[in-house]
């Protein structure tokens, strides 16, 4: 095993960890501001790159691309919001309804099951391409890490304003903000659209840098931004307090997840076909780990206390 190929390996690591983080990003607003397990994301991703592939291949711009795709992950958000609280869909209900009818969404937009697109002939923002031998402004590690700061940014801003208190304080509880005359399904629609359109436009951009959109390319989508959250809180939540360095906490716990991948790759400890399921265990030990730590632990410390205060 040559630690060579590991280190060649690190610049795309880091690239796709970016990516994914502004996924995780998305999964986060729902899953732990909102308290909602969205399952749309695995097909919101694939909108994303899906709608942005087609308009570059159509001529458009591809900042006007990325924008269009945004915007249509906020509208598969904005189903499933509708699914959850005009129909009154359990909200992980909802989610499955829409990643399914996606599945045929996407394939009507792109025609077929893939579609490529050449960064020879086409001016994309990333690529795998753009990984070495480029000035750096064209790197896709700084394109997008750039990207992320602008987004957390407006996050950390929207999130302190009238608008954005009122979806937090909808996650944290709904039937005290109903009493408080805050209208929860609506912060809970407008929620689930900012987290699908932050996943939207996460999916242009892995997109643009694989070079393809394909139908399964969001198979999954939720295991890898769970997996994020929940590796950058367990690392950084006793470090990041604030609520904009959470979300960067998140972006890192995306690039970790990533490494850790790349190095049982390199160490040939499961073969790829494997990943998806050393993902899923990875997500559920870490998030048995509050559980265990209450149930288990908790008990053992709180037993000396109990004896001390039968003797007093």
């Amino acid at each position: 095993m040559n630690i060579l190929n590991l280190l060649n390996a690190m610049p795309g690591v880091f690239s796709q960890g970016l990516i994914w983080g502004i996924t995780a990003i998305g999964i986060y607003i729902t899953y732990r501001v909102l308290d909602i397990a969205d399952l749309t994301v695995d097909g919101s991703l694939c909108t994303g790159g899906a709608v942005c592939i087609m308009m570059m291949l159509s001529g458009h711009n591809v900042f006007i691309a990325m924008i269009t795709a945004t915007l249509a992950g906020m509208l598969t958000g904005l189903v499933t919001g509708l699914f959850h609280t005009f129909m009154g869909i359990p909200a992980i209900l909802a989610g499955i309804l829409s990643q399914l009818g996606l599945y045929s969404v996407n394939l009507k937009i792109m025609g077929k099951a893939n579609q490529a697109i050449n960064v020879d002939k086409y001016d994309l923002l990333v690529s795998l391409r753009y990984i070495k031998g480029v000035v750096f402004y064209k790197n896709p590690i700084f394109v997008v890490a750039f990207t992320i700061l602008i987004l957390v940014f407006i996050l950390y801003w929207f999130f302190g304003t009238e608008l954005g208190c009122a979806l937090r304080a909808t996650g944290c509880n709904g039937n005290m903000s109903r009493a408080q005359g805050i209208n929860t399904n609506k912060s809970k629609v407008l929620g689930l659209m900012i987290s699908n359109g932050l996943v939207g436009l996460s999916g242009a951009l892995l997109a643009q840098y694989q070079g393809f959109a394909d139908i399964n390319m969001g198979r999954g989508a939720i295991v890898i931004g769970l997996a994020a959250v929940i590796i950058g809180e367990a690392v950084f939540g006793k470090i990041f307090k604030n609520f904009g360095f959470k979300l960067i906490g998140v972006v890192l716990g995306s690039i970790i997840y990533y490494i850790v991948l790349q190095v049982v790759i390199w160490l040939k400890i499961v073969d790829t076909d494997s990943l998806k399921l050393l993902s899923a265990l990875i997500v559920a030990v870490f998030l048995a780990i509050p559980f265990w730590k209450g149930k288990y632990f908790s008990k053992s410390v709180l037993k000396p206390a109990n004896k001390k205060s039968r003797l007093n």
